[in-house]
């Protein structure tokens, strides 16, 4: 038996293991397995704490529902981040992911800061299939078009829409993920812009679907506003599960988000038991 830990940000759920001392008999089959609502536990990511390399405090895997490996996840990089502090009474830890590493210093109010690093702005860098401009994507499906691409360490697209309560985001956010231009599938975000520092977002996320939260999902939102020059560059985006306070950063290119963290249960799990 393993023990677990179930959280969350902003709704956006994770269950937590920690392989630090030994190594887990993690596979995505049984991530994938654990990560079922009906058959499993239910999470929106699986996370996996490892040792971490130099310059770490923790290294965080992150896999999709569908077993499938993500490089970053804002809401879980915050959660890791609480755990690490409170294990060691610091109120500031660096989570390393397979996409780099990411800073996190705890504010107050129960509130915590992850650095999610740089926008990455070139179409090799989120990736696309080929060379178009990440402003403007060729690419509309039902009433949406003309989204915004970049990558936080995994590829994102954002389309801009006047109602957002008016998209069918459950019928063409499957097909957008996977459409040929995004050679990895991506992250497909829906944002209606309400004032200069405040949007609405919903996240149709690659590998899991319709979640209440996405924070780097957030985080290409706030970046691709500040592009199209719909926002400023510190706004709050209202996603269904809650608030984020987002940055970009204009001295160094860095995204910062901003949202509390939090614990629902904890537990033991057979991994075994649940992949068969």
């Amino acid at each position: 038996m393993v023990p677990f830990r179930k959280m969350h940000g902003l709704g956006n759920d994770f269950v937590v293991l920690d392989g630090r001392a030994a190594t887990l008999p993690v596979t995505p089959a049984r991530a994938a397995a654990v990560a079922d609502r009906h058959f499993g536990i239910g999470c929106d990511q699986f996370i996996v704490m490892e040792p971490p390399a130099p310059g770490a405090d923790v290294f965080m895997r992150i896999l999709n529902p569908d077993g499938s490996e993500a490089g970053a996840c804002g809401n879980a990089t915050r959660c890791i981040a609480a755990l690490v502090a409170e294990e060691r009474g610091a109120d500031r830890v660096v989570v390393r992911t397979i996409a780099g590493e990411l800073p996190v210093e705890r504010l107050p109010g129960g509130l915590w800061r992850a650095d999610m690093g740089p926008a990455r702005l070139g179409w090799q860098d989120v990736p696309l299939a080929r060379e178009v401009d990440t402003l403007h994507l060729p690419l509309a499906l039902g009433p949406v078009s003309d989204p915004a691409a970049c990558s936080m360490g995994n590829p994102h697209a954002t389309f801009f829409v006047d109602d957002l309560d008016a998209v069918p985001v459950t019928e063409i956010g499957p097909r957008l993920e996977h459409d040929p231009i995004f050679p990895q599938r991506a992250n497909i975000g829906f944002a209606q812009v309400t004032a200069p520092d405040r949007m609405r977002l919903v996240i149709w996320e690659r590998g899991a679907g319709l979640t209440l939260a996405c924070g780097s999902g957030a985080c290409a939102a706030i970046v691709n506003a500040v592009r199209r020059g719909l926002t400023q560059r510190r706004a709050t985006v209202t996603m269904p599960g809650g608030d984020l306070i987002m940055e970009w950063r204009e001295s160094d290119g860095h995204v910062l988000m901003t949202g509390p963290v939090a614990t629902s249960f904890t537990g033991t799990l057979d991994l075994e038991a649940l992949a068969a």
